[in-house]
């Protein structure tokens, strides 16, 4: 079963209003705005943000992703222990993967050393946690389904006879 298409036109466009995507999919204005609000309180919409390019906001933080093995706990899985990484501020987004590590989790810190202490201090010493993978983020093309084009158009050469 697909994502029911009002959610699908939120996620790509969250700014589009209820009369804008009642016309897209030939709805009321009425029974756009009861699934939304309906979403909304059962947790199915878990808020809205826009995308933000970081070179062109200044953002100056450092993104990491670090990939991390755990043991799986009887009865959870793997569960609790993901819920109680995602929690932490430093952690902005937290997956339980495939391959050859459990979680995915995507850190953001004001420079690299605040990055290194979350891992050492805080990530790398929990019970559960087996081993650790960081990467740094050194540039975005892509966030979210937008592709983050700032760059100049690149300088033609001469062409010599």
């Amino acid at each position: 079963m697909s994502i029911d298409p009002l959610l699908d036109l939120l996620r790509r466009k969250a700014r589009h209003t209820h009369r804008e995507l009642a016309e897209l999919l030939s709805l009321s204005e009425a029974e756009v705005k009861a699934r939304i609000v309906e979403w909304e309180n059962d947790g199915t919409i878990a808020g809205y943000q826009a995308v933000i390019d970081p070179e062109l906001a200044g953002d100056q933080d450092v993104s990491a992703f670090i990939e991390v093995k755990l043991t799986p706990e009887r009865g959870g899985g793997f569960d609790r222990l993901a819920f109680r990484i995602a929690r932490f501020d430093q952690v902005v987004s937290c997956y339980l993967a495939s391959g050859g590590y459990d979680l995915m989790v995507v850190v953001e810190g004001s420079d690299l050393r605040e990055v290194a202490r979350f891992v050492s201090e805080k990530l790398s010493s929990m019970d559960g946690v087996l081993s650790t993978a960081t990467h740094f983020r050194l540039k975005t093309y892509k966030e979210n389904g937008f592709l983050l084009e700032h760059q100049d158009a690149p300088e033609r050469l001469a062409v010599a006879p």
